[in-house]
């Protein structure tokens, strides 16, 4: 299993999806969050985007107000997340119109149901836009 959770925070720090693919207790959970979310807001534009903690690499990307945080192990290759991320973004993209925080917000489902299209059990299952998009839109029809 290669991706452990994959987090998306606002600027403030608050995060707006949560998907874990290992168990973990609430209380671990929110200081998990808490601390990977103040590692990564507080680095500069001019850092890379890998962080070790505890024992995760830490992925991630901003896009507009959104972190994109993905927690992975740490023989994961760092470059084909970034690229899942920005995937994951252009999925998004194509299916809301310039993905913001209020999409986020307002259609949490539907972005899960986007993040379990791709991802299953920690590994990545599908790249195709066009794949991951046709069960949401066929379930806005009915």
């Amino acid at each position: 299993m290669g991706i452990r959770f994959i987090l998306m925070v606002n600027k403030q720090g608050q995060t707006r999806l949560a998907q874990y693919y290992e168990w973990l207790t609430l209380e671990e959970r929110r200081a998990l969050e808490g601390e990977i979310v103040r590692k990564c807001l507080a680095r500069n534009e001019q850092q890379c985007s890998f962080v070790e903690h505890r024992n995760y690499k830490i992925v991630y990307r901003r896009y507009a107000s959104l972190f994109f945080l993905v927690g992975v192990d740490n023989d994961e290759n760092e470059l084909a997340i970034l690229e899942f991320i920005h995937l994951l973004v252009e999925t998004m993209d194509r299916h809301f119109g310039n993905v913001c925080e209020l999409d986020i917000m307002f259609h949490l489902e539907k972005a899960h149901f986007m993040l379990e299209e791709m991802v299953m059990n920690g590994c990545i299952v599908e790249t195709s836009k066009a794949n991951i998009l046709t069960p949401v839109e066929l379930l806005e029809k009915t």
